[in-house]
C-alpha cells in the first residue's frame, strides 16, 4: 500500500477537483436511483387511474431525473478526465525530472525498449488509477448511506439487507478479486514491457538481424514472450467473466431478497402497495454504484505495478549529484586533472573469483580501474592531444570531465576548483563536446543546430556551417536548413552527422573544446581540410583533441599517449616520433595502412 498512497501524493494539489468528481459522480447515479424510482412510482399510482393532479408531480420527476442524469454525467467526465490529465501530465514531467539526473550513469544498462515503456505505457495505465480505481470506491461510499437511508425510511429491515448486499458486491467481491488478479496484474505488466522491448530491439537492430540471418530466431523469441503476454491476458478476461457473473447473481439475489421482505410489508400496510416498485427499482438501479468497483480491483494491482515500475527508476541513486552549496559557474577552463583514476561500477552477475580469472591477477581489485593515475594541465589557450589503440580510456576522461561519471580517485579542477563544486550544469557549460556517438533528433537541422545556442540568427548558423564544411551539402537539399534529419539522423551519413555535431559545438563557442574523434567518419580530404578548420576556429579556444587518428597533431602543444587506462608517454610529435615508443609505432602503422 506504500505504493498507492505514493501515488495518492500526485492527486494532493487538486483534491478540489477530486471531490467535485465524486459529487458529480454521486449525483448522476441518484440521478439514476431517482428517475427508476419516480418512474415506478408514476407508474404504479398511473394504474390505480387517479387524477392529473396525483401525478403531475412524478410527471415532472421523471423529466428532470432524466434530463439531470445526462447533465450530471458529462459534467462527471469532464471532471474526472480533466483531473487525470492533470496529474498524469504532472506524474509525467516528475519521471522525466527524476531519470534526467540518472542519464547516463544510471541508465546505461537500460534497454530503450524498456524506458519507453515505462515513460509511455506505464504513466498511460495509471490513468485508469484516478477514473476507475479511485473515484469509483468515494462515490459508492456516499450512494451506499444515500441508499441504507432511503431504504431504512421504509423498514429498518430493508435497510439492513441494502447494506449488506451492496456491501457484498462493493467489498466482498472486490477483495475477492483483487486476490485472484494480484499475481496476473503484476504479470502482465512485466510481460507487456518485455514483449515491447523486444519489439523495439527488433525494429532497431532489423537490419542486423537480416544480414546475419537471424530473423527469425528473434521473431521466435518475440512470439514466445507474446504469447506468455496472451495467456495471462486470457486468464485476465476469464477471471473478468467470473466476477461479473457473481456480480449478477448478487445483484439479483438482492433484488429478490427485498421482494421477498417487501411483500409483506405490504400486506401488513407497513408499506403503501403503490412504493413496492420504488423499493424494487430503485435498489436495482443503486447497484449501479458498485458494480464497477471488482473491475477497479481488478485494475488496481496493474497500476501498481506500472507505479512500482516508474519509482524503481525514479528512485535509483544518482551517480553524480549536484554539490549541497555550489560554487557559482567558473570564470575561466583553466583545467588540471590530478592523479585521476576511474572503474566503473561492478556488474551484479559478476564475481571477484570471476574478474581475477580473466584479468589473471589474484591481487586484482574487485573493479579493475579504467583509467589510473592520469595527470595533466590544460591552461586557457593551450591545445592537448590524447590519443591510443582503442578502449585505452580516452573517452572516459571526457565522460568524467562532463560530469557523466564520478570519479573515485583524484582531482579535477576547473577554474582552481574542485570540478565537483560546481553544478553538473554549470560544468558542462564550459564545454563544447563533440562526442563519438551524437545524437540527432528527428527533427529539421535547423532546430538541431540551435540545441547549442538557442538565439542563434540564421547568419550565424550559416557561417559556422561553413567552417564545419557543413553548408555547401545544406544549399544542396531541396529545404536547406528546415530539412528533416529523421530519426537519429538516418536521412544523413556518418561523416554528415559527424559536421553536424561539429557545427553545434562551434555554434555553442564554450571556452574549452572537447573533440572526441571528430573526424572519424570523414574521408581523408575532407578530414584534413577540417581538422585545419577546426583549429583555426579554435585558435584563442583551449582544445581538448582526443583521436587513434594522428592527422593534424603537430599543432597540438602536448600530445598525451595512453594505453590501458595509463599514460605511457607525452610531449610533441616532434619529440615522440624520436623516442620510438607506442606513439612512433601507431604512426608506423596508420602510415603503411595509407600507404
Amino acid at each position: 500500500m506504500k505504493t498507492f498512497f505514493r501515488l495518492l501524493s500526485f492527486v494532493k494539489p487538486f483534491w478540489p477537483q477530486v471531490l467535485l468528481s465524486v459529487l458529480l459522480g454521486a449525483l448522476t447515479i441518484s440521478a439514476s436511483i431517482s428517475l427508476m424510482s419516480t418512474s415506478a412510482y408514476l407508474i404504479s399510482v398511473a394504474a390505480l387511474h387517479p387524477g392529473m393532479d396525483a401525478i403531475s408531480v412524478a410527471v415532472v420527476g421523471v423529466r428532470f431525473f432524466g434530463i439531470s442524469r445526462g447533465v450530471f454525467r458529462y459534467l462527471e467526465r469532464l471532471a474526472s478526465h480533466s483531473l487525470t490529465f492533470r496529474v498524469l501530465a504532472k506524474l509525467r514531467v516528475w519521471f522525466y525530472q527524476a531519470i534526467e539526473p540518472l542519464a547516463p550513469a544510471r541508465l546505461v544498462s537500460a534497454r530503450s525498449g524498456d524506458l519507453l515503456n515505462r515513460i509511455m505505457s506505464d504513466v498511460e495505465t495509471l490513468d485508469n488509477l484516478y477514473v476507475r480505481v479511485l473515484a469509483p470506491p468515494l462515490v459508492a461510499m456516499v450512494v451506499v448511506l444515500g441508499m441504507v437511508i432511503f431504504m431504512g425510511a421504509f423498514s429498518p429491515l430493508l435497510g439492513i439487507v441494502i447494506f449488506g448486499f451492496l456491501l457484498a458486491v462493493g467489498l466482498g467481491l472486490t477483495i475477492l478479486t483483487l486476490a485472484l488478479n494480484q499475481k496476473p496484474g503484476r504479470i502482465l505488466t512485466d510481460e507487456r514491457a518485455r514483449l515491447r522491448a523486444d519489439l523495439v530491439d527488433s525494429v532497431q537492430g532489423l537490419p542486423d538481424l537480416v544480414a546475419f540471418g537471424q530473423e527469425k530466431t528473434y521473431l521466435a523469441k518475440i512470439q514466445a514472450t507474446g504469447g506468455r503476454f496472451s495467456s495471462i491476458q486470457t486468464r485476465l478476461a476469464r477471471l473478468n467473466g467470473f466476477q461479473a457473473g457473481l456480480n449478477s447473481l448478487l445483484t439479483g439475489l438482492g433484488v429478490w431478497c427485498l421482494l421477498y421482505l417487501s411483500i409483506p410489508l405490504v400486506t401488513d400496510g407497513a408499506v403503501k402497495g403503490v412504493h413496492l416498485a420504488v423499493i424494487i427499482l430503485g435498489a436495482m438501479a443503486s447497484f449501479e454504484a458498485v458494480q464497477n468497483l471488482p473491475q477497479a480491483a481488478q485494475l488496481f494491482e496493474a497500476n501498481l505495478q506500472s507505479a512500482r515500475r516508474l519509482f524503481e527508476i525514479a528512485d535509483a541513486e544518482p551517480v553524480v549529484k549536484p554539490p549541497a552549496e555550489p560554487l557559482p559557474r567558473p570564470a575561466s577552463a583553466d583545467l588540471q586533472v590530478l592523479s585521476l583514476s576511474f572503474a566503473y561500477e561492478p556488474s551484479p552477475r559478476r564475481t571477484q573469483s570471476d574478474i581475477k580469472e580473466n584479468l589473471g591477477s589474484p591481487s586484482c581489485d574487485l573493479v579493475p580501474f579504467v583509467v589510473k593515475d592520469i595527470d595533466f594541465d590544460l591552461p586557457a589557450g593551450k591545445k592537448l592531444a590524447i590519443v591510443g589503440p582503442s578502449g585505452a580510456g580516452k573517452s572516459t576522461i571526457v565522460n568524467l570531465l562532463m560530469r557523466f561519471w564520478e570519479f573515485s580517485e583524484g582531482e579535477i579542477l576547473l577554474d582552481g576548483q574542485d570540478l565537483r563544486a560546481y553544478t553538473p550544469v554549470d560544468a558542462r557549460r564550459m564545454f563544447s563536446l563533440v562526442s563519438q556517438g551524437t545524437y540527432l533528433f528527428n527533427a529539421s537541422l535547423r532546430e538541431n543546430l540551435l540545441l547549442a545556442r538557442p538565439w542563434a540568427t540564421p547568419g550565424e548558423i550559416e557561417t559556422i556551417c561553413a567552417q564545419a564544411e557543413l553548408h555547401d551539402f545544406v544549399t544542396s537539399l531541396p529545404n536547406g536548413y528546415e530539412t528533416l534529419v529523421g530519426e537519429r539522423g538516418v536521412q544523413f551519413s556518418g561523416g554528415e552527422r559527424q559536421r553536424v555535431a561539429i557545427a553545434r559545438a562551434l555554434l555553442k563557442d564554450a571556452p574549452l573544446f572537447i573533440f572526441d574523434e571528430p573526424t572519424a567518419n570523414l574521408d581523408p580530404t575532407t578530414e584534413r581540410r577540417l581538422v585545419k578548420t577546426l583549429q583555426r576556429v579554435t585558435k584563442e579556444k583551449s582544445v581538448l583533441w582526443i583521436t587513434h587518428r594522428l592527422i593534424g597533431l603537430e599543432r597540438m602543444d602536448e600530445i598525451i599517449v595512453m594505453n590501458q587506462g595509463r599514460i605511457v608517454e607525452r610531449g610533441t610529435q616532434a619529440e615522440l616520433l624520436v623516442q620510438e615508443g607506442l606513439y612512433k609505432k601507431l604512426w608506423d602503422l596508420q602510415n603503411r595502412a595509407l600507404i
